[in-house]
């Protein structure tokens, strides 16, 4: 087995603290096969000619069948540039993902530390939190081992509430896979997150900033227990929320997400990774000639 990556350095040039930048990746349906990786590569590279991040999340589904060998083709592809971005990798468990082997070849503790009440039962979901320069990011298990819809058992709930009894440094976004909310998508809906008045409970007054979320394959946005939800678009391809009548459709379309934690909250963005641009010019002239036309603040 691989040695456990050290955590890494932030690179001269990152950002100064006033916030967080996380970039979430998620339903990257891996296989074996080095091809499988093209759209997750693709992915990366946008984000590493772009931005250092402080943490990459992944929301679930990183392998199509479980596959060890998906998870090893996983860490291959993005150590390289977390290490060269010094952004941490938070991993959570998909639908499609099987705990022992995630556990063995995704390394999901690397960097964390398991959940309160988690242990190292291969059986067991496996949920774990992580200190992210001050945020607190915690990633749970919504899987339920031959199903595809999702439940959050009473020892993750407990250890999700006793690990937020105590306020982080910078708050706390919490990755699932999947979402808490109702889907226009009828096969998504189907395969939602059950009893989400649970986690409503847990994050209820708590400083969790958003709940970031994958599995639908389409990007939604809403809130639960006031707490903002991100349903984050996928990698491997896209649900189309507005098919003809009486069809259910995918479509191309391969996205990842920015998500921006501040004092202020947090904001989610979708970015495609594809599309022709509009314009591409200077950031620091269009900025100059914006900030001369914009009256200032009072």
């Amino acid at each position: 087995m691989s040695p456990e990556p050290a955590a890494p350095v932030r690179p001269a040039g990152a950002r100064p603290r006033d916030g967080h930048v996380l970039v979430v990746i998620t339903d990257v349906h891996l296989t074996a096969d080095p091809a499988s990786a093209a759209e997750l590569r693709r992915a990366l590279a946008r984000v590493e000619a772009a931005v250092r991040p402080d943490a990459l999340l992944f929301a679930g589904d990183l392998a199509d069948t479980g596959d060890p060998a998906a998870y090893r083709l996983l860490r291959d592809t993005v150590d390289p540039v977390a290490a060269r971005t010094g952004a941490r990798v938070v991993l959570a468990m998909g639908n499609h993902d099987e705990r022992a082997a995630f556990r063995a070849g995704a390394r999901p503790d690397a960097g964390g530390r398991p959940l309160p009440g988690a242990g190292d039962d291969p059986a067991r979901p496996c949920a774990t939190v992580h200190d992210v320069d001050g945020l607190r990011v915690v990633a749970l298990d919504s899987t339920v081992p031959g199903h595809h819809h999702g439940e959050l058992d009473d020892d993750q709930l407990a250890g999700l509430a006793a690990e937020l009894a105590t306020p982080a440094p910078a708050g706390t976004v919490v990755v699932v896979h999947h979402p808490p909310l109702r889907s226009p998508v009828p096969s998504v809906d189907l395969l939602r997150l059950r009893r989400p008045e649970r986690l409503a409970e847990a994050v209820a007054g708590t400083d969790v900033a958003m709940i970031v979320c994958g599995h639908a394959h389409h990007t939604g946005a809403g809130a639960l227990a006031g707490v903002p939800v991100w349903i984050a678009p996928a990698t491997a391809h896209r649900t189309d929320a507005l098919p003809p009548t009486g069809r259910l459709r995918g479509t191309t379309g391969a996205a990842v997400s920015r998500v921006d934690v501040g004092p202020a909250g947090a904001v989610a963005t979708e970015v495609l990774l594809d599309g022709d641009p509009v314009y591409d010019v200077d950031a620091a002239e269009r900025l100059a000639w914006m900030r001369d036309r914009i009256p200032a603040e009072v």
